[in-house]
């Protein structure tokens, strides 16, 4: 069998060399259902044949802000669909694959750390299945990127059945006393072909009036 570079380095590693100059379109941000999470005040298969979305592919930017203070701006590829938006979600997007497939992309900011990185990340973990990490396995199921003045703490886990896996891409990046989660989940072929396109996208994520 073919060694492959390991998921979650896979993604650190697109996310290093991304582009960090996409075009610009506009669009309306969304909303829509989301997990369970603690309340807080916001102001705002077959892997399908498609490639991800380069860098380089049509995006839209807008800013928004936490009750803490100025938030983050950012640019989503072209080939998501914006979603009606929810008081959970500053974002929200649709990625459509094949035989009706669906992936869920969530933006949500929280006051505070939220519980910290660890219940953070195992929250992800639960919805895919998977069982809750240790304090001791949490620095190597994560990986850190500085990007645009940010730091990120990367996760990328796969779980559901043998029979229709699921994979969560997330980025978890604390900023001006809030906590921003940026999610990708779904089945985990489709996760696995918006992957590029993911760390694509966290390359565009920068503080509000921030130089791009």
């Amino acid at each position: 069998m073919r060694s492959r570079l390991p998921p979650l380095a896979a993604v650190a590693l697109l996310l290093l060399s991304a582009c960090r100059d996409p075009k610009i379109a506009s669009y309306r941000v969304p909303k829509e259902k989301d997990p369970v999470m603690p309340a807080a005040t916001s102001t705002a298969s077959t892997p399908a044949t498609p490639t991800p979305a380069s860098p380089g592919a049509s995006m839209a930017n807008s800013a928004h802000t936490t009750p803490d203070g100025p938030g983050l701006i950012w640019s989503a590829p072209a080939h998501w669909t914006a979603k009606p938006a929810s008081a959970m979600r500053k974002a929200s997007y649709a990625i459509s694959g094949e035989a009706g497939a669906t992936a869920d992309f969530s933006i949500t900011a929280f006051p505070g750390d939220v519980g910290g990185d660890l219940a953070n990340v195992n929250r992800w973990r639960g919805q895919i299945q998977l069982a809750p990490l240790a304090a001791a396995e949490l620095a190597t199921a994560t990986t850190h990127v500085d990007s645009n003045n940010l730091h990120l703490t990367v996760a990328d886990f796969t779980g559901g059945t043998p029979a229709a896996p699921l994979r969560v891409l997330g980025a978890i990046i604390p900023v001006n006393g809030a906590t921003w989660f940026f999610k990708l989940s779904g089945p985990a072929p489709l996760v696995a072909r918006e992957q590029a396109a993911f760390a694509a996208f966290l390359q565009t994520v920068r503080a509000a009036g921030a130089t791009p």
